[in-house]
């Protein structure tokens, strides 16, 4: 019986045993075999990833809105969200403004800039809990929403800065809940990856999130069309590299999901 344990015991455990028991080969390659070394990082994988040069911070907002309000509620956000924009009072600016065609229905997809980081957007709150109009707007708007949750994004080094684009056009939201820890991996693959992407100037913006839900990438597609995206995706493809790009990266996503939106009026991306 005793051999029989003997022999079912993994040979790891006497090597593990030895090694325990012999603290002079704690440096021989003979450890290194068992014992994982953690690289040290001297940064945040944020600062690693993003333009340090800058301090953009992006909030990202989805409105799921009672289906009969909402024609009201994009009045009602075309009404107000533009006037803040327009406004040097506060620091932020409207990059874009949606609806969701296809995908989540009756939701409305806001995405914010604040130029200067987290020092901008408090200083917006702060503001606008002043703004007789915008408690107002909150007030009346709260009225027709079902939930609505948000996100604080930077944005990648690698991708295009989100600019006004004249319309028409279709926008889609890509988002990617990744694994945790693979951030600086879906980066450095993307960062090669993107020259792909770019010769329709299809590539509006690439996010990682801060604050909200975590490991979530959203990249933001605009395409004249549906059968434009469908030409412009098949012909990546025939690109040499894409291929690898989208090979290593897919084992890294947990959940994807796609948006296809529609700009508002008051949107700066048509």
């Amino acid at each position: 019986f005793l051999f029989v344990f003997l022999r079912a015991i993994p040979k790891s455990f006497y090597l593990k045993s030895f090694i325990l028991n012999h603290p002079n080969i704690e440096d021989s390659w003979f450890k290194s075999l068992f014992v994982r070394k953690v690289d040290p990082r001297k940064d945040a994988h944020a600062n690693l990833l993003t333009k340090n040069e800058e301090s953009n911070l992006y909030k990202i907002q989805f409105h799921n809105v009672k289906p009969e309000c909402l024609d009201a509620y994009n009045k009602l956000c075309e009404d107000v969200l533009p006037t803040i924009h327009a406004d040097k009072y506060y620091p932020c600016e409207l990059v874009g403004t949606w609806n969701t065609w296809y995908g989540e229905q009756d939701q409305a997809v806001h995405l914010w800039r604040y130029r200067g980081g987290y020092p901008a957007l408090t200083e917006v709150m702060n503001k606008l809990r002043q703004n007789k109009e915008f408690t107002a707007y909150r007030k009346e708007r709260g009225k027709m929403l079902l939930s609505r949750r948000n996100q604080l994004l930077l944005e990648f080094s690698f991708w295009n800065e989100p600019v006004p684009r004249e319309g028409p056009n279709i926008y889609e939201l890509r988002s990617y809940q990744l694994r945790p820890g693979t951030m600086i991996e879906w980066g450095n693959y993307w960062a090669r990856a993107i020259r792909h992407r770019q010769r329709n100037k299809e590539a509006v913006g690439g996010f990682f999130s801060q604050i909200g839900d975590l490991y979530m990438v959203h990249h933001l597609w605009a395409y004249e069309d549906l059968q434009s995206r469908e030409e412009t995706r098949n012909g990546a493809w025939q690109q040499e590299g894409w291929h690898e790009a989208v090979y290593y990266t897919v084992p890294l996503i947990q959940h994807m999901e796609s948006r296809i939106m529609i700009p508002l009026k008051a949107s700066p991306l048509q």
